[in-house]
């Protein structure tokens, strides 16, 4: 029976992806709790047990879940084995688990388990390259750009071991490499499937739907990244006005170039276009943060606008992405019945609670509170929610 189980579990790629990602979402999201209630001290930056290990470790798995899903329906490939993508996860699986387990009790052999994480990762790279490179599709644009902003993270995350080095510049180095993995690796492998699926699944629902896309979008966001990465070295929130104001702009503008049928469409596609207003959102926030910068430095944005994309943009996809894959390939329904739809607007409760944290100490609050009552809230709906679809998921097919 257990045997049984085994191959059901592992029969599609997404199932232990998703599964592992979820798992590890929970387990460093409580550390954070621990950490941030004084209940466990760690010897090491919240740059490592929480900024790296989001990027690199739990976002990671969730993409690789996905694309080894879609990357060979984009290109009209074969699927990938499940011999290779079961090789590829217990990998994950194991330096997740150590570089976790390390953080706790001996973090100075994290660094080992992040170069095996890396190594692991850079397989997966040429896995999906050789599959882009193998297909005689002829418009191959959303595929290459998901490349490079895999490849961005392959030397982001190179950086970020570098930076594990005690020398004078480790520090800074190692803010440059979480910044390009956040917004050169995450946002744009976000953006491309986002701007790829999302129109597509909106066709599924209503036919006569056409996004106008532009041709150019990708790679515009994408150097106006550098350029934002650039500014951020400089520390200074004052200069991010010179990369914010044209990304808001040129990414508002495709998005109302999609016209978006908001009104026409059920739940499961709605949160995904919440998803992408959080784009415009946080860019806007930003924004808004600089000119505070410039004439009233007084005002504390802790961490606002990375949230912003983070919770707001990047987990609502992922849980609304995660929700549709789920019951899809299960041969469930794809709707979002009352128990989902509470699920997503809980956590844009659980999003405007964080940009709350964030600026709270401005009112004489106490920032902790109000950062770990987030904590705990998200962890709560992630377990919420994974009581019904991690269980699906982990029934396999």
């Amino acid at each position: 029976m257990l045997f049984s189980w085994y191959k059901r579990f592992f029969s599609q790629p997404h199932q232990p992806f998703f599964t592992s990602g979820i798992l590890f979402f929970t387990l460093f999201m409580i550390l954070f709790i621990l950490v941030y209630s004084n209940i466990l001290v760690l010897d090491t930056s919240i740059l490592t047990y929480h900024a790296y290990s989001m990027v690199f470790v739990v976002f990671l798995q969730f993409f690789l879940g996905f694309l080894f899903v879609v990357f060979p329906k984009f290109l009209m490939q074969a699927e990938i084995s499940e011999k290779i993508y079961k090789r590829h996860f217990f990998a994950y699986f194991f330096n997740s688990l150590c570089i976790f387990l390390s953080l706790i009790f001996y973090s100075k052999i994290t660094f080992v388990f992040q170069i095996f994480l890396l190594i692991t990762q850079i397989f997966s790279f040429k896995l999906l390259l050789d599959i882009h490179k193998k297909s005689l599709v002829q418009i191959k644009n959303d595929t290459k750009w998901v490349l490079i902003a895999f490849f961005a993270g392959l030397i982001s995350h190179f950086l970020f071991i570098i930076s594990n080095l005690d020398f004078k510049y480790s520090f800074f180095i190692s803010k440059i490499a979480i910044n390009s993995g956040f917004y050169l690796f995450l946002f744009m492998i976000f953006l491309t499937i986002s701007q790829r699926m999302i129109p597509f699944f909106t066709r599924a629902k209503v036919p006569n739907h056409v996004a106008y896309k532009s041709l150019k979008f990708l790679k515009i966001v994408f150097i106006l990244l550098i350029l934002k990465i650039v500014i951020l070295s400089f520390d200074d929130v004052r200069f991010n006005l010179i990369s914010d104001i044209p990304i808001f702009f040129i990414i508002t503008k495709e998005l109302i170039k999609w016209k978006l049928p908001i009104f026409k469409v059920e739940a499961i596609i709605w949160i995904l276009y919440l998803g992408l207003y959080w784009i415009v959102l946080g860019f806007f926030i930003s924004i808004i943060e600089s000119f505070f910068a410039i004439y009233n430095s007084s005002i504390y944005f802790e961490k606002i606008v990375i949230h912003s994309f983070a919770l707001g943009y990047f987990l609502t996809l992922l849980i609304g992405f995660g929700t549709r894959v789920i019951l899809g390939h299960s041969g469930n329904q794809i709707v979002a019945n009352r128990f989902t739809v509470i699920i997503f607007i809980a956590l844009q409760f659980i999003v405007l609670l964080r940009l709350f944290s964030s600026i709270c100490s401005n009112f004489g609050l106490d920032y902790i509170f109000f950062l770990n009552l987030t904590a705990i809230l998200l962890v709560l709906v992630l377990l919420v929610w994974s009581s019904k679809y991690i269980t699906i998921l982990l029934k396999g097919k």
